[in-house]
C-alpha cells in the first residue's frame, strides 16, 4: 500500500479533474393525484472539503480520505476480499451520467449486442440500427427514456453522483472509488430538469422493464412518491420473478413510512430493500423517512463525496446516496458468490450482517447499519452455499454481539457464519426436507 498526500482546498480548487462542489439537498419527489410524479432536485453550491491529510489506502485514489461513508462501512477492508466484477450489472435509474467522467467511463455497462462491426463493416454502437433487436437503437450503455435516445448526458448531476457511489473505478489514481470498484453500470435516464413532470413515472416504468429485459442483477432507484402506481409495481414484480434486487430510497418526507407510505420502497415485495440515511454520528437524517415495519437498513447519506458531470466531484445528501451504498455492497456480494444473485437471499444477508446500532431503535426493522466488510468477510469465510469453507479469508477482525444472531452470542466468527447461512437459506432447507 502506498501513502498518498492529498490536498483538497476550497470549491474553486481542482480535485483530480474538475472542481469540488456540495449539494444542499438531494432528489425529492411527491405525487400529483394522478399517477404522475413531479421531481425536485437540489442545486450544486460551492463547498469546502476536508483538508490536507496523509492516508494509507488500498486503492490509489487521492480523494478516499474524504469518503467517510466508505470508512464507516469498512469498505477498504472489504476490498481485500472482493473489489467486485464487471459481470455484475447494476441498473441506475436516475438523471443520466457523464459517460466521459474518468472515474466512471471504464465501469459503464457495455451492451454486447451493440458493439463490434455489423455485416456492412460499420460500428454497431453508432450505425443507427437496433442490432440486438431489443427495441432500442445503439443502446450501448443504456437508454434515455426522457428523449427516447441513447444520449445519456446528465444535465443535473444527481445520476452521475449516484453512479459514482456505486461504482466509481477503483485503483486508477483518479478521484474516488465506488463501493464496488469493479462493476457494470447500466445507465437508464428517467428524468431531466427540462422534461414534463407527467412523463417521469412512465419513464421509470420503462426503465425498470428495460433493466429486466437486459438482465440487470440490481436496480438502484433513488426516486419515488407518496402514491402507489400499479404499472410501477407490476414492473418490479417482473423483476422479482427474475430474482432482480431493487434497492429503493426510503424517501425524504421526514415521516414514518409505516404510517405514510413511500413508493416504490413500500410496495412490500420480496425483492425490494428500503434504505434510510444516516450521518457521521450514525443518526438518521432529519429529512429521511424511517419505519420499523418498512425500512430495512440504514447507510451513509450525509455530505457524501462522489462524481459530478464535467469530470468534477462534489457532495450530496439524502436517502438517494444511502441507497447507492447498499447497491454497491450488493454488487460486491454477488461478485463474490454467484449463488447469492437472488434478491430475497441477498436482502436477508445484508440485513443480518449489518452493525446493530441503538440509534436505529424505532427507525428500521433490524436496527442495523450497513457494514461492507462483514458482508464480504463472513460470506468469504463460511457462507459457501454448498456448506464448504472457503480458505482465502484474510485476518478477520470484528466484534460479534449476542444481538447479532437473535440474542445468543456465537462462540466464534466461524459459528456465526454457519448460523447466518442457516438463517439466510431457511426456505431452501425446508424444501430439501
Amino acid at each position: 500500500m502506498n501513502k498518498l498526500n492529498l490536498s483538497l482546498l476550497a470549491a474553486a480548487s481542482v480535485l483530480a479533474v474538475g472542481g469540488v462542489y456540495g449539494v444542499s439537498q438531494e432528489m425529492h419527489q411527491t405525487d400529483f393525484p394522478s399517477q404522475s410524479r413531479s421531481t425536485k432536485v437540489g442545486k450544486a453550491v460551492p463547498s469546502k472539503t476536508n483538508s490536507d491529510k496523509e492516508l494509507e489506502v488500498i486503492l490509489k485514489d487521492p480523494a478516499l480520505s474524504q469518503a467517510w461513508g466508505l470508512n464507516m462501512t469498512d469498505a477498504q477492508k472489504a476490498w481485500r476480499v472482493s473489489k467486485g466484477s464487471k459481470d455484475i450489472r447494476v441498473a441506475v435509474i436516475d438523471t443520466g451520467v457523464d459517460v466521459n467522467h474518468p472515474d466512471l467511463t471504464n465501469n459503464l455497462w457495455v451492451n454486447p449486442g451493440e458493439t463490434g462491426l455489423d455485416k456492412n463493416g460499420k460500428d454497431k454502437a453508432s450505425n443507427g440500427v437496433d442490432d440486438d433487436g431489443n427495441g432500442f437503437v445503439d443502446d450501448v450503455h443504456g437508454w434515455n427514456f426522457v428523449n427516447n435516445t441513447n444520449d445519456l448526458k446528465d444535465t443535473h448531476g444527481h445520476g452521475t453522483h449516484i453512479a459514482g457511489i456505486i461504482g466509481a473505478e477503483g485503483g486508477n489514481g483518479v478521484g474516488i472509488s465506488g463501493v464496488a470498484p469493479k462493476v457494470s453500470l447500466m445507465i437508464l435516464k428517467y428524468y431531466d430538469p427540462s422534461s414534463r413532470s407527467s412523463d417521469n413515472l412512465s419513464n421509470t416504468v420503462k426503465a425498470i422493464e428495460y433493466a429486466v429485459k437486459m438482465n440487470a442483477h440490481i436496480i438502484n432507484y433513488s426516486g419515488g412518491g407518496l402514491s402507489p402506481s400499479p404499472a410501477e409495481k407490476q414492473a418490479i414484480e417482473m423483476a422479482m420473478k427474475k430474482g432482480i434486487l431493487v434497492v429503493a430510497a426510503a424517501g425524504n418526507e421526514r415521516s414514518n413510512s409505516d404510517v405514510k407510505k413511500y413508493y416504490p420502497a413500500d410496495y412490500g415485495l420480496s425483492n425490494i430493500v428500503s434504505v434510510t440515511a444516516i450521518d457521521k454520528e450514525r443518526e438518521v437524517l432529519p429529512s429521511s423517512n424511517w419505519g420499523v415495519s418498512t425500512v430495512h437498513i440504514a447507510a451513509p447519506g450525509n455530505n457524501i463525496l462522489s462524481t459530478l458531470p464535467n469530470g468534477e466531484y462534489g457532495m450530496m445528501t439524502g436517502t438517494s446516496q444511502a441507497t447507492a451504498f447498499v447497491s454497491g455492497v450488493a454488487a460486491l456480494i454477488m461478485a463474490n458468490n454467484s449463488e447469492m444473485r437472488k434478491a430475497d437471499r441477498i436482502i436477508k444477508y445484508l440485513t443480518q450482517t449489518g452493525d446493530t446500532d441503538t440509534n436505529l431503535i424505532g427507525k428500521t426493522m433490524y436496527m442495523r447499519r450497513l457494514n461492507t466488510y462483514k458482508a464480504l468477510a463472513l460470506q468469504d469465510m463460511d457462507l459457501n452455499l454448498a456448506g464448504s469453507k472457503v480458505d482465502n479469508t484474510q485476518n478477520l477482525s470484528f466484534t460479534i454481539g449476542a444481538q447479532d444472531i437473535g440474542g445468543k452470542k456465537p462462540a466464534s466468527i466461524s459459528s456465526f457464519g454457519k448460523q447466518l447461512r442457516a438463517l439466510v437459506h431457511t426456505s431452501d432447507v425446508a424444501k430439501r426436507n
